[in-house]
């Protein structure tokens, strides 16, 4: 279904999912959470970025572009598919409301190596041919082996970064990643194996979601992780000098979130080198990412027309520099080889009007934050800034709404202690309440919002504070870790979510039989 349906969804991410082993994952609760999905009549099911975390936990700092997250990777499943037996998936004591991620990667490593040997030694033998036949899919082999090799060698490496390795395989020279292939066959098999589990269960799960007429917007990032294998095996695609170390780095000036900037780190795309071979590296990430969902959420959208280049060797963004993008000719190439981009922009922040006239060329989505709408207007008056298109009444039909993202604070903890008093007065006065209920106020603000989807993080359905908050930027620690715990999304908010994608004419199934008769009221006066 296209985004020009009036329809809603849901924003949680799998590791948020309930279940007894520390962290979600793809198995039972994600099919219930469809179930859950089915019964509020919500269409969308966004996640973050799906790819393997690196330091700091983050899926917008992946090892790979491309790969799954084995922590993603179901236990029951592998009990289901007998490469484990029932009392070796015994939870671990682990934190239902938090993730732990030490302790959660290393109890799940330890159950993945054994799922491994046990396939090695003949179990599950239903996947022998199911493994061979996803090694050679199009959407995988481009970045597979090399994926695999790269884990491989920081295994070997005891983690550290790809710029310490010996000069030759950190050069990514022909003989030497031949000679690291023989030598480390055994490990790339163990982490290519993790990428069939972690694909296998996905695709199955997304499988059931299409059954149940539910589409899954994922999210990509526009910049990777300089620690990963698309910067080690593609260094001339980057902004790097001769020893492999960026000239500049990704970030954003001063804005809302922060004073100083953020400075994310990320290494810079060469892209006069990209445009060469008509962005074949772009080419092959999308066609992977529009292999595991349906719908792309591209971040930093903006970043293709002007992205912000800070020096690196600063410590924050605030010296960065305006450099020109790609632009329209980026997505008119993508678009040629790729046919439509099913793509939201999330063109949020500092946006010029290219960046407006390239989303309009292309038809995509923009981003309507509801947190956002409350900023007031010059001087004394407590009126809202009558340019901010975040604003209701300034809304459009070619737009995704959301209460709030993970980036944001709960509504609830918006109100409580991260809007100002000006904000608030605002709120109130627009939207006629008290701001008592601002979770449910926002909800409902984003539902009977003209924009064709809403979407709703399930804190702001379930109505948490700022402790349930996804991510803080600028943080480096103790984010991506809030949790669902069993039965919060249950059948009285199913119900209660119902309701609103009925009035607000956003039910993904809405009942086939007549509904009674509106009450006859009197004129207004």
């Amino acid at each position: 279904m296209p985004l020009d349906q009036r329809l809603a969804g849901i924003l949680v991410h799998p590791t948020s999912l309930p279940g007894p082993f520390g962290i979600g994952d793809i198995g039972p609760e994600a099919y219930r959470l469809l179930e859950w999905m089915n019964a509020a009549g919500l269409a969308y099911w966004q996640v973050l970025p799906l790819g393997p975390t690196s330091f700091g936990d983050s899926p917008y700092q992946c090892f790979s572009a491309m790969a799954g997250n084995p922590l993603l990777i179901s236990p029951d499943f592998l009990v289901r598919d007998g490469l484990l037996d029932m009392p070796e998936i015994a939870p671990p004591g682990l934190s239902a409301q938090m993730v732990d991620y030490g302790p959660v990667i290393e109890w799940k490593n330890r159950l993945l190596h054994l799922a491994h040997e046990r396939f090695l030694g003949g179990r599950g033998g239903g996947l022998k041919a199911a493994y061979k036949k996803f090694r050679a899919r199009d959407d995988v082999a481009f970045w597979l082996d090399d994926y695999a090799l790269f884990l491989a060698l920081k295994d070997a490496h005891e983690g550290r970064a790809w710029t310490s390795w010996e000069a030759d395989i950190r050069a990514f020279k022909t003989k030497a990643v031949a000679e690291a292939r023989s030598t480390h066959a055994a490990v790339i098999d163990y982490h290519r194996f993790n990428q069939f589990l972690f694909f296998h269960q996905w695709d199955a799960l997304r499988a059931e979601a299409r059954r149940r007429n539910i589409e899954i917007i994922g999210d990509a990032p526009i910049y990777v992780a300089f620690d990963s294998v698309d910067v080690w095996a593609h260094q001339d695609l980057f902004q790097l000098d001769k020893s492999g170390q960026p000239t500049a780095v990704a970030g954003v000036p001063p804005d809302y979130f922060s004073t100083t900037g953020q400075l994310w780190g990320n290494p810079l795309y060469n892209w006069k080198k990209m445009a060469g071979d008509n962005y074949a590296w772009w080419v092959a990430r999308m066609r992977s990412i529009f292999a595991q969902v349906d719908i792309v959420r591209l971040d930093h959208f903006r970043g293709f027309m002007g992205y912000w280049a800070v020096p690196a060797t600063d410590t924050t963004a605030e010296n960065g520099t305006w450099i020109k993008g790609p632009g329209l000719a980026f997505f008119e190439s993508v678009k040629k080889q790729l046919g439509e981009l099913p793509v939201i922009a999330e063109d949020l922040g500092e946006i010029t009007t290219d960046v407006d006239d390239v989303r309009a060329a292309l038809g995509l989505p923009g981003m309507i934050i509801m947190q956002f709408a409350w900023s007031a207007a010059n001087g004394e008056t407590v009126m809202p800034d009558p340019g901010n298109n975040f604003l209701p009444h300034r809304h459009d039909p070619n737009m995704v709404v959301y209460s709030g993202t993970h980036d944001n604070d709960t509504s609830l903890g918006w109100w409580r202690n991260s809007s100002t008093e000006r904000e608030r007065a605002i709120m109130q006065m627009y939207l006629a309440t008290d701001g008592n209920l601002a979770s449910s106020d926002l909800i409902r603000a984003s539902m009977a919002s003209v924009a064709n989807t809403a979407v709703i993080p399930a804190q702001d359905f379930l109505n948490l504070d700022s402790w349930a908050r996804m991510n803080y930027p600028g943080r480096a620690h103790n984010n991506w870790a809030w949790r669902l715990l069993p039965d919060q999304l249950d059948a009285g908010l199913a119900e209660q979510v119902r309701h609103s994608t009925l009035m607000y004419q956003r039910c993904a199934n809405p009942p086939k039989e007549a509904q009674p008769p509106a009450p006859k009221l009197p004129p207004y006066k």
